[in-house]
């Protein structure tokens, strides 16, 4: 295959263009940003899932208290009404016996539901502040994700940036060079990765490795508007001064 060294030389500016692009699309897929989000994810659904456990424990120990407080009043509204009856005098010596027999046993039975309740709200005391704290947690692992995506998004804003510009420079860069050469650049970079590269110095700047002595004596034989191409990774060789032939 033929094409001029001026031809073959834009080569070089393609296989730039292209070279940036595969960072790009490799960046874009090993960002650090993305590893970063999906383990802050992770935890902030560990830290919701126990918000949530700690609020239900608050919530039932809420109900728990409250039904204490109904049984309590309850106990004093019936105390309340047994000695509103013996101070009433309406009441037989035996009825009065009794009444006061109930009074003991409401105050014993108010005194254990009084403990109970003085238990509950301590432990719900407890559970309310491992809400706060937990709520707390979550808000701050919220603002990391928040910082993350951020960070995650401005990259691939700059991503975008790199990548469009060096798609408008292919899009130059193609109609300029022979069709025969550009399916051949393009079968070597869809197998090889790079279709095009510089020798310098005898090294394939594709594969990075030196030319043997026979590669390099047909290489210097060829014509200078020969296609040659590196007999290790098949990138097509651009020979400039700097090829050291």
């Amino acid at each position: 295959m033929k094409a001029e060294p001026a031809v073959q030389r834009q080569l070089l500016d393609l296989a730039k263009a292209d070279a940036e692009l595969t960072r790009v699309a490799h960046r874009r897929r090993t960002l650090p940003e993305l590893a970063e989000i999906e383990d802050v994810e992770k935890r902030l659904r560990e830290r919701r899932d126990a918000l949530v456990s700690v609020q239900t424990t608050a919530s039932d120990l809420e109900r728990d208290v409250a039904k204490q407080e109904r049984e309590i009043e309850s106990v004093r509204a019936r105390a309340d009404r047994d000695r509103q009856l013996m101070a009433s005098g309406s009441v037989s010596a035996k009825q009065l016996a009794d009444l006061e027999h109930e009074l003991q046993t409401l105050a014993r039975r108010q005194s254990v539901l009084e403990d109970d309740q003085l238990e509950l709200m301590e432990r719900k005391e407890a559970v309310d502040a491992d809400v706060q704290r937990t709520a707390a947690e979550v808000d701050k692992i919220e603002q990391e994700l928040a910082d993350a995506r951020k960070r995650r998004d401005e990259a691939l804003a700059d991503l975008d940036t790199t990548q469009a510009r060096r798609e408008a420079d292919r899009e130059r860069l193609l109609p300029m060079l022979p069709e025969n050469l550009v399916a051949l650049y393009e079968r070597v970079r869809a197998h090889k990765g790079i279709g095009a590269a510089l020798l310098k110095a005898r090294r394939c700047g594709a594969c990075q490795l030196e030319l043997d002595r026979s590669a390099i004596s047909e290489i210097k034989a060829a014509a200078e508007d020969e296609v040659v191409q590196c007999e290790n990774c098949d990138a097509i060789l651009v020979r400039t001064l700097e090829s050291g032939l």
